[in-house]
Parts: structure tokens; sequence; C-alpha cells
């Protein structure tokens, strides 16, 4: 049996964290999960039932119901890749919004929300072959993958890839309430108590501000041969 990988992206919002480990895991035919997605159908959830607000946040509500959310990505062979499900309904356009990023990360500070992401996320993880990007895939769900990936890139770049995403999907938004957008979620993910954004001692930092994801490709082959091969 040919050694299988477990690949772990973490970054900044806005990175192209995303698009870089599909790419990884369509070339080395590996199981791509997208854990912002899974706290993004959380929030979405929370929204769809009151819990969150623009001046309030209903925990004990959102606790309580963690039983009642299924998160699960399915393939669309129409697109040739995989969309985020919450309790069997397609929800990957919305929660790519403005109004569901601008509450991920409080419900992402709920202990209790990111110990059951935590354990979904391993469950799926137990037989390797797995690329996985997020915040805290490197340092807390899998401290032990074989290869950590910390992704970076400037401010104004990553405005612009994410204003570009949202325009492409039909998404009517302002370049400058992105820019503020991230540059808050940059803080509350450094920032915040539980899991903070960081990167691992041995994870390889990646600066794609001035690379495609074709040379972000050529970058990381070279890295994964040689954790394949042992050289």
């Amino acid at each position: 049996m040919s050694k299988k990988l477990i690949i772990a992206i973490d970054g900044y919002s806005s990175c192209g964290k995303s698009t870089f480990a599909k790419a990884i895991a369509k070339e080395l035919n590996y199981i791509y999960i997208d854990s912002g997605a899974m706290y993004r159908a959380v929030t979405l959830y929370a929204m769809r039932r009151g819990f969150i607000g623009t001046d309030f946040l209903n925990t004990p509500g959102i606790i309580n119901e963690l039983k009642d959310i299924h998160i699960e990505f399915v393939h669309n062979p129409d697109i040739m890749e995989f969309e985020t499900y919450l309790n069997s309904g397609n929800v990957e356009r919305e929660i790519r919004g403005v109004a569901v990023s601008s509450y991920v990360s409080r419900i992402s500070q709920i202990a209790e929300v990111r110990a059951r992401m935590v354990e979904l996320q391993r469950q799926i993880g137990v037989f390797k072959g797995i690329v996985m990007d997020g915040r805290d895939i490197g340092t807390v769900v899998f401290p032990d993958a074989d290869l950590k990936i910390f992704m970076t890139a400037a401010t104004d770049i990553r405005a612009k890839r994410r204003y570009d995403e949202l325009i492409s999907k039909g998404i009517q938004v302002e370049f400058d309430e992105v820019r503020k957008n991230i540059i808050a979620r940059d803080i509350t993910d450094e920032n915040r108590d539980i899991s903070p954004l960081r990167k691992a001692d041995d994870a390889i930092v990646l600066d794609n501000s001035r690379m495609t994801v074709e040379e972000q490709m050529v970058w990381v082959r070279r890295i994964i041969q040689k954790k394949l091969h042992g050289s």
C-alpha cells in the first residue's frame, strides 16, 4: 500500500488556502476537507435559529443544538468540487456571504463548537490521504500531520482576492467593506482565547502574495515528494 499523508494548511483568511488545498487533493487523489466551511455552516445554522445577531449571541442555545447540526461534503460532478451540506441542504453559496463572514469568528470561539468540529475532522482523517485547511489544523486538529504549511499574503491582495471571488458569485459588495472584514477577522483570529491563529513550530511558511496557483503547486510538489519518499 502506498504511503498516504495528512497535509495541514493553516493561515490567514483569503490567502487562497482552499484553492491551494483543493489543487493538492485533486493531484494526489486525496479527500479535501474545508474546515472553515464547517464553522461557517454552524454560523449559518445559528443565524437561521436566531442565536446570533449584531449585538447578541445565544451561546447556550447553540451548544444545546450542536447534536442537531450535521455537516457533510458532497461531490458535485458538474463542477468537480465538493460542496458543503448542512442538515442535507446545500449551503455552499450562503456560507460564503459577508453576513456569515462577519459572525463566523464569534461562533468559532465557542469551545463546545470547536470540540465538536475537531472530533468530526479527526474522524475523517483516521485513514490519512487528506488535505485540510483552516486556522488550527496543524496546531490543534492534527498536531502530528505529515506536512504543515502556513500561508500568508499582503492584506490588500487578500482583500482583492476575496472581493473578486464574491463578485464572481454574483454577491454585490464594496471593496472597502471586504478589506475591513479581513482586517477585523485577522485581529479576532490572532487574539481569540481558544485555538488562536498561529504557525506551528514545524510548519513551512508560504507567502503567496505574488504567486499563481501553479507556481504554488510547483513549490509544494517538491516538498510532498520528499515526504512520500523519505528523502
